[in-house]
């Protein structure tokens, strides 16, 4: 399992104002937690030790709300000066995250776990001989949220192409195993880590793992009452049996 974790959370959340006009999304709550402790609590159940946490939009309040955090250990990469998107921000914090593996979580998705937890299973499944990149992925039954179409498609071995349009694939689902390698050689400008997907891809070496339970993406307001539904569902069935 591994110790470390990025979560990102610097995002500007557009899709999400006016609510994001003066809250960063991050701190959007469903259910009554904050989007942030979603991804935080998966990671402290899994025994993760410390999330890096980059901010840049509204990036006080964000660091004000870690601060009572006690589990994981949170390390803030400061991005105030510069947005990095999302393998920039990585690239960043590589000095915190060390030299083995380590998740990377979305800070605007989450999701509800099966039987075993989605990190145990992502874990179990990493083979870092075979793999750069493990992405943990959902079924479009799955999901609540998403309006976009699928990411990839997943042969027989787990590996991963991008799907083409009118093809039958999963969603990335907000949940990554990375080799620090991916990074290497990187410099330090904005870039997306779909530029690494497409890189792991071309040799082989982007592989997803499918899910059990319900994934949740919030990207808009008008996704926040689909979203709690789903959390309230499954809350009834657990308490019903």
């Amino acid at each position: 399992m591994p110790d470390t974790a990025m979560v990102l959370a610097a995002g500007l959340g557009k899709r999400m104002r006016p609510i994001t006009d003066t809250l960063p999304k991050p701190l959007v709550k469903i259910a009554g937690k904050p989007l942030i402790d979603w991804a935080l609590d998966t990671l402290a159940r899994a025994g993760v030790g410390t999330a890096v946490v980059n901010v840049h939009y509204l990036a006080d309040q964000v660091e004000a709300h870690l601060a009572a955090r006690a589990a994981p250990r949170i390390v803030i990469s400061d991005e105030r000066a510069r947005l990095l998107d999302s393998a920039g921000g990585v690239v960043k914090a590589l000095p915190q995250l060390g030299d083995d593996p380590f998740f990377i979580l979305n800070a605007d998705t989450f999701w509800l776990d099966g039987a075993v937890p989605n990190l145990e299973k992502l874990a179990l499944a990493w083979n870092g001989e075979a793999m750069d990149i493990l992405l943990m992925v959902a079924g479009f039954e799955q999901a609540t949220g998403h309006s976009g179409s699928v990411d990839f498609v997943m042969d027989g071995m787990g590996r991963l192409r991008r799907a083409q349009k009118g093809e039958a694939g999963v969603i990335y689902a907000g949940a990554i195993i990375a080799a620090p390698r991916v990074f290497a050689g990187a410099d330090g400008e904005p870039q997306s880590l779909n530029r690494c997907f497409d890189a792991a891809a071309a040799q082989g070496r982007l592989f997803g793992m499918k899910m059990d339970g319900d994934w949740i993406t919030v990207g808009t307001p008008d996704a926040i009452a689909p979203a709690e539904a789903i959390v309230m569902a499954r809350a009834r069935k657990r308490d019903a049996g």
